[in-house]
């Protein structure tokens, strides 16, 4: 089943400073293929959710519907920011947009689509500092994690951009530049000239379940040069693709039924593992995923005997790396 373009991130976060100029950039928001042929489309719906509480029609800020970068579309002046806070006191004011995601071009008012990822905005009640008051995590990195989530056996496809539109487009007498730093042979790749950052092939989850890497960058300012390091994070979301497995092979174990055995006692064990599900909460819907089924005729032992069904995460290491999964008891 092609379930479709999905986000590589639940939400993103960006600040917005008032009197900040017309089409000014703020973010750039990416997505991944389910298959080749899919072309990303993205639409902003037209409403901004302030405070968590009521929504307010979003006049300021919009979205290239082919290259995810949003944009102010009107410049956002402390009249609006009053009427965008609680109260006129408060020094930020907090909204919310959902940005959603087709493979064909959004018609008119089209917002219920369910692939969407959310953009947290903090409007700040001040114009922007200068560029020479930022720190170096300031001019390189937003304050969200760089945290990304991939699923296995998709398209390659570019998932980051490491530079900030924003400070790209304000600091322009500043040269920032980014390095990806990680151990030979992993499937990411840095593109100096887009500042972008691509996965290269597709990713097996029962392989590799986590990638941690390092997003450096460099900020010179004449002769002054600083650096800053932080995590660069890539988790494999899984997709039902590995049959169960029995360890040696065995799928039957011989039961030898004892006279006056009392009831509860254990009379054999069969185990199946399974690399490519961790147990799943509640319980009840790991259990309904697999079933022990005593096979007879004979009503009598239907009603004696019974299949118990116990499960726990296990860790397997392929290559070196830890994968989790369930060992199932039966």
């Amino acid at each position: 089943v092609a379930l479709g373009l999905y986000f590589p991130r639940k939400e993103y976060l960006e600040n917005v400073y008032i009197d900040a100029p017309v089409g000014m950039p703020l973010l750039h928001i990416h997505a991944l293929k389910d298959s080749r042929e899919e072309a990303a489309h993205f639409h902003l719906c037209q409403n901004l959710i302030i405070s968590r509480a009521r929504s307010h029609e979003n006049n300021w800020f919009q979205i290239r519907e082919k290259t995810g970068l949003l944009y102010l579309s009107k410049s956002l002046d402390r009249e609006d920011f009053n009427m965008l806070s609680v109260g006129n006191w408060m020094p930020l004011s907090k909204v919310m947009l959902y940005v959603f995601l087709s493979s064909h071009p959004f018609q008119e008012r089209e917002c219920d689509s369910a692939t969407r990822t959310t953009v947290f905005l903090s409007l700040i009640n001040a114009t922007a500092p200068a560029c020479s008051s930022l720190t170096a995590r300031q001019l390189c990195f937003t304050e969200m994690d760089l945290s990304f989530h991939i699923k296995e056996n998709k398209p390659p496809g570019t998932f980051h951009q490491l530079q900030l539109p924003s400070v790209h487009h304000l600091c322009q007498n500043l040269s920032i530049s980014y390095k990806l730093l990680a151990a030979e042979g992993v499937p990411f790749r840095y593109n100096e000239n887009t500042t972008s950052v691509r996965v290269t092939r597709s990713l097996d989850r029962e392989e590799r379940e986590r990638y941690e890497l390092i997003a450096k960058c460099t900020v010179r300012e004449g002769f002054r040069e600083m650096q800053v390091e932080v995590p660069f994070l890539v988790n494999v979301l899984d997709e039902d693709d590995s049959p169960p497995f029995l360890p040696n092979g065995t799928d039957t174990a011989d039961a030898v039924v004892e006279f006056n055995r009392k009831e509860g006692t254990v009379l054999s064990t069969l185990t199946v593992y399974d690399a490519d599900t961790t147990p799943i909460y509640p319980l009840e819907s790991s259990r309904k995923k697999y079933t022990g089924t005593i096979i007879t005729d004979d009503p009598w032992i239907s009603e004696t005997f019974r299949v118990e069904h116990i499960f726990d995460e296990i860790h397997f290491n392929p290559n070196g790396s830890q994968v989790r999964g369930t060992r199932h008891e039966y």
